[in-house]
């Protein structure tokens, strides 16, 4: 989709060979954190680095709980396909904001948020797996720091020195003061591509509706949590869905499905497209610098 914009003043990148972390690495830590060039190039991110993103977020959380709350003060637990972690920060905030919910972050086999959430363990694992759900291939979930200044009364140099850790150290562990707060909030599930096609195909069968390989995971937790409940017992429960699954036909195959798609989707396949295309993160990184200096040397140079 993003390559069938033409327009001058867009530029696309496709990067083969690059995971969601190894992009990360790329544009954030040595582009976006290099505040010489940062500076002299005026950027800004549309990630969920972007307070923006985030605090457009926090809005969805109020829309959902109003509508599967009984009475108002009742308690939704909120089920979130968890990344970067810039969407359960907004849930945090909400909930700071005082909306009565619970957060449950899930997650694949890149599995950092779940131990951190579990035991305390912020540690890296030896590398990023590959997944059927690939937003969530992610070891350095970036936003968690902002989760940790929520639940640390904001204490600033608390969460510096985590960070510091975790750049230098590759881990850092939470004390139990710290996750008591967290867990009174926060919980975490993880599930395996295995998993995730079972969900997919169960909820198709079931329901007639077809999610996509992020989503799977949210709606196994609930699945999970439903068959062990009764009635009287049950929490009102909310899942997030990430993406369409006409995003993902190979998922969908795999599940055993038959992939759905829309007039818009099919038209994208025979638009005109424009990208840059570039292997590896050593690559990306060099050609995303170049156009940068390209385009501000064409803004300043250009008659006004």
């Amino acid at each position: 989709m993003m390559t069938t914009v033409l327009d001058d003043n867009v530029h696309v990148i496709a990067a083969e060979d690059v995971t969601s972390d190894g992009l990360d690495d790329v544009l954030i830590g040595t582009i976006y954190n290099d505040e010489e060039f940062k500076i002299k190039h005026n950027l800004c991110t549309i990630n969920s680095i972007n307070w923006a993103r985030v605090m457009v977020q926090i809005a969805h959380y109020f829309y959902s709980y109003f509508q599967v709350c009984k009475s108002v003060g009742q308690t939704v637990e909120i089920v979130v396909p968890t990344g970067a972690a810039g969407n359960i920060t907004a849930g945090c905030i909400a909930k700071f904001m005082g909306l009565p919910i619970k957060l449950v972050a899930v997650v694949n086999k890149n599995d950092i948020i779940f131990r951190t959430l579990e035991n305390g363990d912020h540690s890296l694992a030896e590398s990023v797996i590959p997944s059927l759900a690939p937003a969530m291939d992610i070891q350095s979930p970036y936003n968690f720091q902002r989760i940790l200044w929520l639940f640390s009364a904001m204490d600033t140099e608390f969460v510096d020195k985590l960070m510091k850790l975790f750049e230098n150290e590759r881990k850092f562990e939470l004390s139990s003061e710290i996750m008591k707060k967290l867990n009174a909030v926060l919980s975490s599930y993880k599930l395996n591509d295995d998993g995730i096609l079972q969900t997919m195909k169960t909820c198709w069968h079931d329901n007639q509706y077809l999610v996509c390989p992020h989503t799977a995971i949210a709606v196994s937790y609930v699945y999970g949590k439903t068959k062990h409940s009764t009635n009287e017992e049950a929490v009102p429960r909310i899942c997030l869905a990430t993406a369409s699954p006409a995003k993902f036909p190979e998922a969908v195959l795999e599940a055993g499905l038959t992939p759905q798609t829309t007039p818009a989707v099919e038209a994208l396949l025979t638009m005109q497209t424009k990208s840059i295309h570039v292997k590896g993160a050593d690559d990306l990184g060099r050609v995303v610098r170049n156009k940068i200096e390209s385009i501000t040397s064409k803004v300043k140079n250009k008659p006004v």
